[in-house]
């Protein structure tokens, strides 16, 4: 069934990726971003997908945000928590500003962009949430305590989640990649890439086309006895 599907960090990266599965899927999808104005009215040029400009890490603008989408689209049924930043450093050198950033958009955006949801998911009987977490919020990574610890929070906010709402006919789900060929990884200087790649049993990089058919399915009505679960999709990087 199609339903409103809403993707934060939608535009570019992993989120792009779900973005076009999510429609693919027949789903009408508003991709969010943060920042960049002309990446994202290339993305919205390229795909005919709707963008919205907000900071998933101020409850206000989210909920004032959402409630436009709402109005001109419908009720969104799926949510996909999927932006997300870095502020790397080893955490004797970290600043509170670092720490703070991070926080902010890769784990307070869990409550700005699902609490305006969650009630219309309840009273439909419907909902799909799910959130991006990371290898490193399973297993930790050396300079990064800050986005560690968000994306470990993700899995703990999820759990909760799909407690509280199994019975509404609402699923909350983590998907947690390991090292995905993006724009960002290819940046990684080749011997450093090389010994990732040469610690992944797969013997390659995820593809982001891999996330986005995961959480197409994961927003399906097929996956309504999946919940509170998370996904590790890394090449057998790291076992949980």
């Amino acid at each position: 069934m199609a339903r409103v599907a809403l993707v934060t960090g939608g535009t570019r990266g992993i989120g792009a990726a779900i973005t076009k599965s999510l429609k693919a899927a027949g789903h009408t999808v508003v991709a969010n971003y943060g920042g960049n104005d002309e990446k994202a009215n290339a993305f919205k040029e390229e795909t005919g997908i709707d963008v919205a400009k907000f900071d998933v890490g101020d409850a206000a603008a989210c909920e004032a945000k959402i409630a436009e989408i709402e109005s001109s689209v419908g009720p969104i049924d799926i949510v996909i928590n999927n932006a997300g930043i870095t502020r790397d450093g080893t955490f004797h050198r970290m600043t509170f500003d670092q720490w703070k950033a991070v926080i902010d958009t890769n784990l307070n955006s869990m409550f700005c962009v699902t609490r305006p949801v969650i009630n219309g998911m309840r009273d439909r009987g419907f909902g799909r949430i799910i959130s991006i977490s990371s290898i490193n919020g399973q297993k930790g990574q050396m300079g990064q305590a800050n986005y560690s610890a968000a994306k470990a929070g993700v899995i703990g906010f999820t759990k909760a989640l799909a407690q509280e709402n199994a019975k509404k006919g609402i699923t909350a789900n983590v998907v947690a990649p390991g090292y995905i060929d993006t724009d960002m990884v290819a940046a990684v200087p080749p011997k450093v890439l090389e010994a990732i790649i040469g610690g992944i049993p797969v013997g390659r990089l995820g593809k982001a086309e891999e996330i986005g058919a995961l959480c197409a399915y994961l927003a399906s009505d097929d996956a309504g006895f999946i919940t509170g679960a998370t996904m590790s999709i890394n090449g057998g990087q790291y076992m949980a």
